[in-house]
């Protein structure tokens, strides 16, 4: 091989190194939580295009208790835009789910039971689909007579930008848009209730 062959494929070499080493590093920013501050400011935006699904300049916050709830913006099953920043004053529960999960269908009946007993005091509920087409979540939907807003989330940002990992996963949001809690996997009612009896709502 000469010189410049060796010096072509090398450079190859580094190109996919580089690549591998910024989807790694855009991993461990979206999954783990790995501070921006700790990245190039080229790597963290790029990272955070990684997981809102467009370049931005401050990477998103991760959804964990304690921090800002992270905004997003999706259609509900009538086609209107609900954003997470205008529910601000209100105690939001986000429930990531699919038609497909069985415990989802089972904490479905608690879920709407808490919405009908404390939305007059300030609950909101966002149900977040996965990725399913509309007629499937609306028959589910009317099957289940669930009458809270149930979103659509067609290319998983939001699902990615939340770092679901199982389904159920539920997040409770409080009055100033602070993660509070999550929980991954089916509630129990105890726990749907305890969680919202700790942002002021218990029965």
């Amino acid at each position: 091989m000469d010189g410049k062959a060796a010096s072509s494929g090398r450079a190859g070499v580094l190109i996919v190194g580089a690549g591998l080493l910024v989807g790694l590093l855009a991993g461990l920013v979206i999954f783990v939580g790995l501070p921006a501050q700790w990245l190039p400011s080229w790597l963290g935006q790029r990272a955070t295009a990684v997981a809102t699904g467009g370049l931005v300049d401050t990477p998103a916050p991760a959804p964990v208790a304690g921090a800002p709830a992270p905004d997003f913006k999706l259609n509900d099953l009538a086609g209107q835009p609900v954003q997470l920043s205008a529910l601000k004053g209100q105690v939001v529960l986000i429930n990531f789910w699919a038609t497909w999960c069985g415990p989802c269908q089972l904490e479905m009946p608690a879920i709407q039971h808490a919405y009908d007993a404390r939305k007059g005091a300030g609950l909101t509920v966002l149900a977040v689909n996965l990725n399913e087409p509309a007629k499937t979540v609306q028959d589910y939907v009317d099957n289940l007579k669930l009458s809270f807003p149930v979103l659509l989330d067609p290319r998983d940002d939001v699902t990615n930008l939340y770092r679901v990992r199982g389904y159920p996963t539920t997040f409770f949001i409080d009055r100033n848009g602070t993660v509070a809690a999550e929980q991954v996997g089916m509630m129990t009612d105890a726990q749907l209730a305890d969680n919202l009896a700790r942002l002021g709502l218990g029965d």
